[in-house]
């Protein structure tokens, strides 16, 4: 069911799907951050040590470009989880304004022991939609998003 009738069936359409993705992403971010701040972490928090548990040490500008944040927030967040114990710095030799962050061994037991349970997390808000549900949504996205990215 369309949420508004007013611009002509195409448009219409258009904004009632935007509104409930919209509404749907709200939601669902709120369900996942509150289950992150049981954590004691902050998202962004959350998302470096996710980005680094999951691909490896990278530098500070790929986990801008990954966590989609500008350079001095992810100096901050990365200052933060480096007084925590969760990271490292490491300077390259031969330029040091090149930096790359690594989760330290502390760092790493904390990715292995939260992540999991996030995930269950996740599956357990993903489980109002039938697998196939799931499976179909995330290509109708990706297609979106994909379709997106190329428009400017």
């Amino acid at each position: 069911m369309r949420t508004t009738k007013k611009y002509g069936k195409k448009q219409d359409l258009a904004l009632s799907m935007w509104v409930k993705l919209a509404r749907a992403y709200t939601t669902f971010s709120k369900k996942s951050l509150e289950n992150i701040r049981g954590f004691n972490l902050t998202e962004p928090q959350f998302s470096v040590l996710e980005s680094l548990g999951h691909l490896g040490s990278m530098k500070i500008g790929t986990l801008c470009t990954k966590q989609l944040v500008s350079g001095g927030n992810m100096t901050l967040v990365v200052d933060n989880l480096e007084k925590e114990g969760l990271v490292e710095r490491i300077y390259n030799k031969v330029d040091r304004r090149t930096i790359t962050v690594q989760l330290t061994p502390k760092g790493l037991t904390l990715f292995e022991d939260i992540f999991s349970q996030h995930a269950k997390h996740i599956e357990k808000l993903a489980s109002i939609l039938t697998e196939k549900e799931q499976e179909e949504l995330s290509r109708l996205l990706k297609k979106l998003g994909t379709g997106l990215s190329g428009t400017k």
